[in-house]
């Protein structure tokens, strides 16, 4: 009986243990978070040296806010920009479809942040997501009491999960990608990444292969769902600005446009097209990051470059040979002026940038070789007809050539973005239906503990 009684108690602090070691782990997490406290404040001032933004509501950022909303919240979490324009459509169908709600949209970059404003003005609310510390994570969660919680794409914060899991609040992640490179990164955590997918209300992955990696991470509650980035509707008054910027190219150019170029890459193309022949070719330079804008113009000069700044808003000459596109929330427009666009951060191991805005409104893409962060897209866009993809900047210039050579070729790509977007529309809708059925299990919850 000794040995049965002593087994038993073996077996009890054993289950103690694992119970308790996700709160182990959450513990030496949120430890190593404030021993990196101090390097968060020289982050924010490095960034700060290009982007001035970086310095305004960095209460926001440790969890104290001044906005309050007298109507119960659902929440979005868009990190940045790629995020916030793929939830435009779902954040469109929420506002329709609960009147009585207020929609709150965190980022994490001013950039995002400054997307959202263009979007939706003041019809959401808007704030940056705390740091994932506890006390700010807490804070944050009680000042808005969001009925749910929404993260986009690849957001696994372990604290923020752990707590909206305490405290009840439905937690969704939505167009959920992982990356090979993303799932590797997160397996070196492995218990507390297993912990946190554990925690989430739902996931809803883009693609099969998404599903898988976060399966192997150990999601389960995991459904396919296709990506919201197709369901996006370019904007009017973008298409309307799209033809006055092709007039001020000139209609008769070549344009070929370089859209959401990482550091390097503005090199490697420019060394690439002054060794092919394109008359009347027109480069257009939309940088990622609009910190960038000044070091491209510099380059641009450095070079001997005839070049145009799009703020200018001016006609541009037969002897401009680059235009810099130096606006913010202008993709769409840029797009709709091109004949042709390169997708960037492919060129270099960036991961790529989402070729489907391109797509949307039938400009053929051209990408490079590393494409990790867009692969499914990027595989179903190739397969379709509407875009290809290239191992190099100097393969990108010749295919570039070839095509502006052979208008009837692009006709077909162009006629070819159709047949990609169309098959994979949907996704909106069956995320509305996810957010509904947890929404109102919400509510429930609310009512009955006031």
């Amino acid at each position: 009986m000794f040995f049965l009684s002593s087994a038993r108690n073996d077996i009890t602090i054993l289950d103690t243990i694992k119970t308790l070691e996700p709160y182990r782990m959450i513990f030496i997490y949120s430890l190593a978070l404030w021993l990196l406290l101090p390097y968060i404040f020289l982050h924010l001032l490095w960034r700060a040296r290009k982007q001035p933004e970086y310095l305004r509501h960095i209460g926001e950022r440790f969890g104290f806010y001044s906005i309050k909303s007298g109507k119960p919240i659902i929440w979005l979490h868009a990190v940045s920009v790629g995020e916030t324009r793929a939830s435009q459509s779902l954040v469109t169908r929420l506002r329709e479809t609960y009147p009585d709600h207020q929609i709150l949209i965190t980022h994490t970059t001013p950039t995002g942040r400054t997307t959202s404003e263009q979007l939706y003005g003041d019809s959401v609310l808007r704030a940056y997501l705390p740091y994932d510390f506890p006390f700010a994570v807490r804070k944050f969660l009680l000042h808005f009491r969001p009925q749910l919680g929404i993260l986009m794409e690849t957001e696994i914060w372990f604290n923020l999960i752990h707590f909206c899991h305490g405290l009840g609040i439905p937690l969704l992640l939505l167009n959920a990608r992982m990356s090979e490179r993303s799932a590797q990164g997160y397996g070196r955590f492995a218990k507390l990444t297993l912990n946190a997918l554990g925690e989430l209300t739902a996931i809803a992955a883009q693609s099969a292969d998404d599903a898988v990696r976060l399966t192997s991470l150990g999601a389960q509650n995991i459904l396919i769902m296709g990506n919201l980035k197709f369901d996006i509707k370019p904007p009017y008054a973008m298409l309307e600005l799209g033809k006055q910027l092709r007039e001020q190219f000139g209609v008769t150019r070549k344009v070929l446009l370089a859209a959401s170029t990482r550091e390097g890459e503005e090199v490697l193309l420019l060394d690439a097209l002054k060794n092919i022949l394109i008359p009347d070719l027109l480069l257009v330079i939309v940088p990622r990051h609009p910190q960038r804008f000044a070091d491209i113009a510099n380059l641009l000069e450095q070079r001997d470059i005839l070049f145009q700044r799009r703020s200018n808003n001016h006609a541009v000459s037969d002897e401009i040979q680059v235009v810099l596109g130096d606006s913010m929330g202008e993709m769409f427009a840029y797009y709709a002026a091109s004949d042709i666009a390169f997708i960037g951060g492919s060129l270099l191991p960036f991961g790529g940038q989402n070729l489907i805005e391109a797509c949307l409104v039938g400009t053929p893409a051209l990408v490079g070789p590393y494409t990790h962060n867009f692969a499914e897209a990027t595989r179903l866009a190739v397969s379709a007809g509407a875009a290809i993809q290239v191992t190099d900047a100097s393969g990108l210039a010749t295919l570039a050539q070839r095509l502006f050579q052979d208008s009837k070729t692009l006709l077909g790509m162009r006629q070819q973005c159709a047949q990609f977007i169309e098959p994979n529309l949907g996704a909106t809708s069956k995320s509305l239906q996810l957010i509904q059925q947890h929404l109102i299990n919400s509510t429930i919850k609310h009512s009955s503990n006031p």
